[in-house]
């Protein structure tokens, strides 16, 4: 298997093979905390560090481990690294973590984390396998925090409520409100919304794939055939 550039895994993870818009993987998370911009970004930053752990530990032990434990192997190093997450979220934003719940520790399940650490840190050094799963963490926390900014500010008119639960009482004063007396719009906020949200930025994403297909085929050079040469016209002709 050839080895992909750093700028090739850091467009991988996101924009090419996006996680959440590509993969599709994921989506219960991704569509169940995204009410807001603070639960959006907590578990982003939860995948993001599990997601880095496991593909760095992964990648230092792949020619240790036997085919025959090695998904058993990988599914503990995931499981120990959610552990931490969750045990960190405990100790400095509890509420955030109470609000998240379960889906802290379904981290675990997410086959993201799973098929990243057999796909690509199974199969490279730990540099890479290091920057493969922060890209891929990113990518999945860059869709988390845009979706639950669209879903805030439409269904409630707002955008980081809350922010003080994950930043502390600096954050307190960072809600912004850029419609007066808004009418909530339920929707959005119900798992209706998340699909919808989600659907929207998926066709997006095609839609500027396309584009950028089809301007790369305006600009590549017209082939020319054997034995025939261009030749370029200058001056005038009458």
């Amino acid at each position: 298997m050839a080895t992909k550039t750093s700028r090739e895994i850091i467009r991988d993870g996101l924009w090419t093979n996006n996680p959440a818009l590509v993969q599709v993987l994921g989506l219960c998370p991704l569509l169940a905390v995204t009410s807001t911009v603070v639960n959006a970004v907590g578990l982003g930053l939860a995948t993001t560090m599990v997601l880095m752990g496991s593909n760095l530990a992964v990648s230092l032990i792949r020619n240790f481990v036997s085919e025959s434990v090695r998904l058993p192997a990988f599914v503990m190093i995931i499981a120990s690294f959610v552990t931490c997450a969750e045990l960190l979220m405990q100790a400095f934003t509890y509420e955030l973590y109470q609000i998240l719940g379960i889906f802290i520790p379904l981290i675990v399940t997410n086959c993201a984390i799973l098929g990243r650490a057999d796909a690509f840190a199974s199969r490279n050094a730990p540099g890479p396998a290091l920057l493969d799963g922060a890209m891929m963490g990113l990518g999945f926390l860059s869709v988390l925090i845009v979706l639950g900014g669209m879903r805030e500010l439409f269904g409630q008119g707002t955008l980081f409520v809350d922010m003080n639960l994950l930043l502390g009482p600096m954050a307190a004063d960072w809600v912004l409100r850029p419609f007066e007396n808004y009418p909530n719009m339920l929707f959005m906020v119900l798992p209706p919304g998340a699909f919808i949200g989600l659907g929207l930025l998926i066709a997006l994403k095609n839609r500027v794939d396309h584009h950028l297909a089809e301007r790369q085929k305006v600009e590549e050079p017209m082939p020319v055939a054997p034995g025939n040469k261009r030749v370029r016209v200058t001056g005038n002709v009458s």
